[in-house]
């Protein structure tokens, strides 16, 4: 958003949690930085700074709020950045991040003093202040709501030592990690966190859809909440997360501790927490077509997978069949390939790529014909051996392109790939029989030309006309 002073102190005298995250406010005579909702007394606007990020008000000397947690703050969806280039970079500044920002430039195809340059002048910060800031964050985050030790939290925030993670600490906060020290909500066997989002919330719609959709023994979702395994390389456990109308409360076993930076992103995208709804409802509620379905809905989310992977898989398997016939296909072949664990529900750790490429015989076992079996193998095959690019952060356009790119994969199943293993807001589905229908649309072409003045929230649409 733009920085116009007056708009950013009505919006922090008014508390707005529709602003929360979107900018930060400096109190100069203080040298405080704090969220729009902080409970504070409102400054007056002269003492005041409003920064784009934390990050920025870091840059100027400011530290963060006690009081207010600005590291808990929702933070924005990558399409709403304003370049491509700088959409692409902040999926990949995760505060684990190996390496730091070197060779992020190459990744990206652009030199190092271009990337500088447009992170200057879109962010206010170099993309090495941002890491650091994102790094300094999560570890405050930690201490602040765990019990986890220095050792751990260092490890989790993305530094390569507890003394590399003390110096970097206080250099930002001006306190000693130990100082960071609250009440800890961490469990014996986990760790447990608190994801804020901007108002309004329902989580009910993204269950139920995720739940219709669920892998069997992989996941558990119902109206209470979701559950699923994870592995991350010799590490496995279950992740899980319940909802209410400020976000979702995130329990993840000790295990995968480590991993709590690609974990919290992850579940971040799959109830959509960063999104920018006001803009959406606004933007889509326009349209005769969905007003109805906006208002009923109001801040509707866009439910994503927490593994890429294993959302195409499921695209396969639902190609020219009902939900109930695919999500009976998932739950055999999980049955079939996937890697039991000795734990209650859920249970099964989902098959790798590898072991999806090699299982042709499986995979007509489980009732596929031998074409769609094939287009699965060879899915996973480029999966396995990084022809198509499924990692987070990967470019939206590039894996649409690397998928339709295979025998089998059309482009309704690149689409669905795009939209919800990546949880992108553009990608539309115009093959979808529903949507035509929906539409009073004959042929894909003709869904695509309706939509258009949907762009850059399609996605969004695409939900909304389902559940019309």
């Amino acid at each position: 958003m733009t920085m116009d002073p007056e708009r950013c102190w009505r919006a922090l005298k008014a508390r707005d949690p529709r602003f929360d995250g979107l900018f930060y406010v400096g109190v100069t005579s203080t040298g405080i930085y704090c969220r729009p909702t902080c409970p504070a007394r409102t400054p007056a606007i002269e003492r005041c700074a409003f920064w784009r990020s934390a990050a920025e008000a870091e840059s100027h000397g400011f530290r963060a709020c006690l009081r207010c947690r600005p590291e808990r703050a929702p933070g924005q969806a990558p399409c709403d950045a304003r370049t491509r280039l700088v959409r692409r970079a902040l999926t990949r500044l995760r505060p684990d991040r190996r390496g730091g920002v070197d060779g992020l430039a190459t990744e990206l195809g652009v030199s190092e003093r271009h990337l500088r340059r447009v992170f200057g002048e879109e962010l206010g910060v170099s993309p090495r202040d941002l890491l650091a800031s994102r790094r300094v964050a999560l570890a405050a985050w930690l201490l602040a709501e765990t019990a986890l030790d220095v050792e751990e939290v260092a490890r989790a925030s993305g530094f390569a030592s507890a003394r590399t993670f003390r110096e970097a600490f206080r250099a930002r906060t001006g306190r000693a990690p130990s100082e960071a020290r609250r009440r800890p909500t961490c469990e014996e066997d986990a760790l447990v966190l608190r994801l804020d989002t901007r108002p309004p919330f329902d989580a009910a719609p993204a269950l139920a859809f995720l739940g219709a959709r669920a892998f069997a023994g992989v996941e558990r979702i119902d109206v209470h909440g979701w559950a699923r395994t994870v592995r991350l390389g010799d590490r496995v456990g279950v992740v899980r997360a319940t909802a209410d109308e400020r976000g979702v409360e995130l329990r993840v076993d000790r295990e995968l501790v480590p991993a709590a930076a690609q974990i919290v992103d992850r579940v971040r995208r799959v109830f959509d927490l960063d999104a920018r709804t006001d803009r959406v409802d606004e933007h889509l509620g326009a349209d005769p077509l969905l007003a109805a379905s906006v208002t009923a809905h109001p801040g509707l989310r866009l439910p994503a997978a927490y593994d890429p992977f294993e959302l195409a898989v499921r695209a396969v398997l639902g190609q020219q069949i009902s939900v109930a016939a695919a999500t009976t296909l998932a739950g055999r072949l999980v049955a079939a390939l996937g890697t039991p664990l000795d734990r209650d529900q859920p249970s099964i750790l989902f098959p790798s790529p590898a072991t999806l490429a090699g299982a042709m015989d499986t995979l007509r076992g489980i009732g596929l014909t031998g074409r769609r079996a094939e287009s699965l193998a060879n899915l996973a095959r480029a999966v396995d051996e990084e022809r198509v690019d499924l990692d987070d952060g990967a470019d939206p356009e590039e894996v649409h392109r690397q998928l339709v790119a295979l025998p089998g994969i059309g482009p309704w199943t690149a689409s669905t790939i795009v939209m919800r293993g990546l949880g992108w807001p553009d990608a539309f589905p115009a093959g979808d029989l529903v949507l035509q229908r929906r539409l009073g649309v004959s042929d894909p072409r003709a869904a695509l030309a309706r939509a258009e003045a949907w762009r850059p929230w399609r996605a969004y649409a695409a939900l909304h006309l389902w559940l019309g």
